[in-house]
């Protein structure tokens, strides 16, 4: 594995997590995140929970958007990267629920340090899950959307996988929006149109602590089915 600290000017790779009410789970995605992050950016999305001193006490940064979305959060997040005085090479965008392995995180920066790719998605979809990680509707709707984008956008990807790493002013350059379920379709399609190199790596997964705030309910499962269609036509 290529570690981002061995090069002569070592590569600044910061982490985004969006989480809403993940005060049980939170601490362990950080504990688990690589040495060789610099800023762990919590997003904490108007959580009712101790998400906030959770995150906090494993030394994460935590900044508060108090208007509810997936999108919005990270958006959030990243407006707080930008006033840094020094800016990250790329940075890893992470689920708070813990059914993501952050130990993986050094497979998907690797072809952005060696200048292979400026994205790389950590796709389930190639990697091992565990029984019950996910449920029929997120299995079927990652399927069908990326059978969509195929068709419609000609975009060749297997996942729409939260896990996934970016180079920053690559990032910066889709001039991000969606503020809902449509953030990592919209990160996913705008790469392909604006010809970025994507690529992607297999990532494992596992059973979320907690009840998903997505699949965990109908309302959640028919708002992000119709968010991720809706954009898949919004960009075409």
């Amino acid at each position: 594995m290529v570690n981002p600290n061995d090069f002569n000017n070592p590569v600044i790779i910061d982490v985004i997590i969006p989480a809403y009410n993940e005060e049980k789970s939170i601490p362990y995605v950080i504990r688990d995140i690589p040495d060789f992050v610099r800023h762990v950016v919590v997003a904490n999305n108007n959580s009712t929970d101790g998400t906030k001193d959770a995150a906090e006490q494993e030394g994460a940064v935590v900044v508060f958007e108090p208007q509810k979305g997936y999108g919005k959060a990270c958006l959030t997040a990243m407006a707080w990267i930008e006033k840094q005085k020094i800016q990250p090479d790329i940075v890893v965008f992470l689920d708070g629920d813990y059914s993501d392995y952050p130990g993986e995180m050094e497979g998907l920066v690797k072809p952005i340090i060696e200048n292979e790719a400026d994205m790389v998605i950590g796709s389930r979809a190639k990697g091992q899950k565990e029984a019950g990680s996910m449920t029929f509707p997120q299995v079927f709707g990652n399927w069908l959307a990326t059978t969509m984008m195929r068709y419609i956008h000609k975009a060749n990807y297997s996942d729409l996988g939260p896990f996934r790493a970016i180079a920053w002013k690559k990032l910066l350059s889709l001039n991000m929006e969606d503020q809902n379920f449509g953030w990592t379709i919209e990160m996913q399609i705008k790469a392909h149109k604006k010809g970025l190199r994507y690529t992607e790596r297999p990532v494992n997964y596992r059973k979320r602590i907690g009840v998903s705030k997505v699949s965990g309910t109908v309302k959640g499962v028919i708002g992000a089915g119709y968010k991720i269609i809706w954009t898949i036509f919004k960009y075409w």
